[in-house]
């Protein structure tokens, strides 16, 4: 494993750092937003080899009580603290650049071409592996089939997994590879297996039916994985991340990520979820919550779920799909089981996140926690998390703020389902949707994320989509329900700030002030002063994790 220095290069730089680092670095720029309410603007910040802020002010002052430090001049850039992406899938992100890239597709012949072009990389017999098909985005907006797959890879194994990782496709040979008849009228717990008018599977397997095809075809090896994790963690700092709650990490994969830390190879910081679904919450309460000693890498969190995504109608709603009579999703775990889950996890201490997408998957996740806090919520310091809340009943938007549960959300799903959502629940019901503006007047606290390789990783996109609430052309004007858009800060807080808390982690991180770590990021633009239509185009000039650069924009300093 190469070293950090070789794994993430520095091009043309943007700031200059010598090659034996100084006791002491200040940092000058144009303006400092620190996010410190105690101290929210400089010009300075002073920090030390380590990382640690010693001091932060104007200009004059720091280089006046630190003569002999190095001094890092920003120039006429602004400079905020590091972006936290709350909740995103860092293997997934290196997978689907290792495999068929399907994302952006418009139709099913476009996928196929895709699929071609992969497949000549391949050996004969190997799996087409494949991410990112969105059939909302095609003319016809219907679910695929095996048979289209079929007559272009009548052999290999072929398995597709749509954007929003609850649904795969698959060809009849994948398919060959299940032990199981997947014929007849049966259906696994928490998933759903979609079949012709025969009983004959037709290929399309939603939430956990998928895993009847994951535990079929080869394991991904450890090297593959590692190159994965590299490959995502070299785009994320480039977008100006620090830090990134990776949300559901087995055990395999966080000692993948310990292997990388031993070697100082973390370039960012990456707050695992123990996926619940495995033996990692078993390991948490045995050998209590975890954290690497080089401080880049935590665990003390276990992801559940409750129901599907809305994109492939596995969101678990309280009435029917307003686009499918009879269609009301798909529960992943009885409230029994999750119930357990959420006791099990508060007896160990550690942090509960579920996935909730539907107002019945939502209603369900409030209830059992409602139900586990008890009369603690407003005392203990849970700090319990509801990933995603995309679809809320009215009278369950309040109920968040009451039992202090933090509302970790991704602004760019809005603006991605928006051509389709209200046509796939109705009217009424979207107005507890993406209720970004009623949660946070609420009281709750909002994290923010990207859910990334179902969205963008960058940044710059969600603080866009949370401040406008239109698409990257601007559409519609004024925005989508723009009742419910955030402030420029309020969306910046909820990268930076917000984020942190929500992973115990904002007396180190989230923003800049004496005794944190120095994790930065440098742009040319003032995201406070340009109008927020602007916020997509901002320019990533360097990003800084515990002082250090980890990546530089292929330019000249200013």
């Amino acid at each position: 494993m190469r070293r950090l220095r070789y794994l993430i290069p520095s091009l043309c730089a943007v700031l200059s750092l010598p090659v034996a680092a100084a006791e002491v670095s200040v940092l000058t720029a144009a303006r400092i937003h620190t996010l410190d309410a105690a101290q929210p603007r400089a010009e300075a910040m002073a920090f030390d080899e380590q990382g640690k802020i010693l001091a932060l002010g104007s200009r004059a002052e720091l280089l006046r009580r630190y003569p002999r430090a190095q001094r890092v001049d920003a120039g006429d850039a602004t400079v905020i603290p590091g972006l936290i992406d709350s909740h995103a899938h860092m293997l997934e992100l290196g997978l689907n650049k290792l495999g068929a890239d399907l994302v952006g597709t418009r139709s099913k012949q476009e996928v196929l071409q895709r699929l071609r072009d992969h497949a000549k990389r391949l050996a004969p017999g190997q799996w087409l592996i494949g991410a990112g098909w969105d059939q909302n985005d095609w003319p016809d907006a219907g679910f695929p089939s095996a048979a289209d797959l079929d007559a272009e890879f009548p052999d290999r194994p072929v398995w597709l997994q749509r954007i929003d990782g609850h649904a795969g496709w698959g060809n009849s040979a994948a398919m060959r590879a299940i032990a199981r008849d997947l014929s007849g009228d049966w259906q696994p717990e928490g998933g759903k297996i979609l079949r012709d008018a025969h009983g004959r599977p037709n290929g399309i397997f939603i939430d956990d039916a998928m895993a009847l095809i994951d535990k079929s075809r080869p394991p991904l090896d450890a090297a593959s994985a590692e190159r994965a994790l590299i490959l995502a963690m070299q785009e994320a700092v480039a977008h100006g991340l620090t830090g990134v709650h990776d949300a559901g990490v087995n055990l395999e994969q966080l000692r993948g990520y310990e292997i990388l830390a031993e070697r100082g190879a973390l370039p960012l910081r990456i707050t695992a979820f123990a996926a619940g679904d495995g033996d990692a919450l078993e390991y948490l309460c045995r050998d209590g919550l975890y954290q690497h000693p080089d401080g880049r890498l935590r665990m003390r969190t276990v992801k559940l779920y409750a129901d599907g995504a809305l994109g492939s109608r596995g969101a678990a709603m309280l009435e029917d799909y307003s686009d499918e009579a009879g269609n009301r999703g798909v529960l992943r775990m009885t409230p029994q089981a999750m119930g357990a889950a959420i006791a099990k996890a508060k007896r160990c201490g550690v942090q509960v996140a579920t996935h909730g997408i539907g107002d019945r998957g939502n209603r369900q996740v409030l209830d059992l926690y409602e139900q586990a806090l008890g009369g603690d919520a407003q005392r203990s310091d849970h700090r319990w998390r509801i990933e995603h809340a995309q679809i809320l009943a009215p009278q369950d938007l309040p109920r968040l703020a009451a039992l202090q549960v933090i509302a970790a959300m991704q602004p760019t799903h809005a603006t991605s389902d928006m051509p389709w959502a209200e046509h796939r629940i109705g009217p009424h019901r979207v107005v507890g949707a993406y209720a970004w503006r009623q949660l946070r007047d609420s009281g709750a606290r909002l994290a923010l994320g990207s859910d990334f390789p179902v969205e963008s990783v960058d940044p710059r996109l969600g603080l866009y989509a949370a401040a406008t609430r239109s698409d990257g052309a601007g559409q519609p004007a004024g925005g989508w329900h723009p009742q419910e858009k955030l402030t420029a800060f309020e969306a910046l807080r909820g990268f930076t700030l917000d984020a942190a808390y929500a992973g115990f982690a904002e007396t180190e991180v989230g923003s800049l002030a004496v005794g944190k770590r120095a994790d930065f990021v440098v742009l040319k633009q003032d995201p406070l002063a340009i109008d927020p239509r602007e916020l997509r185009k901002l320019t990533v000039l360097a990003t800084h994790v515990d002082g250090k650069p980890v990546w530089r924009a292929e330019r000249s300093a200013p």
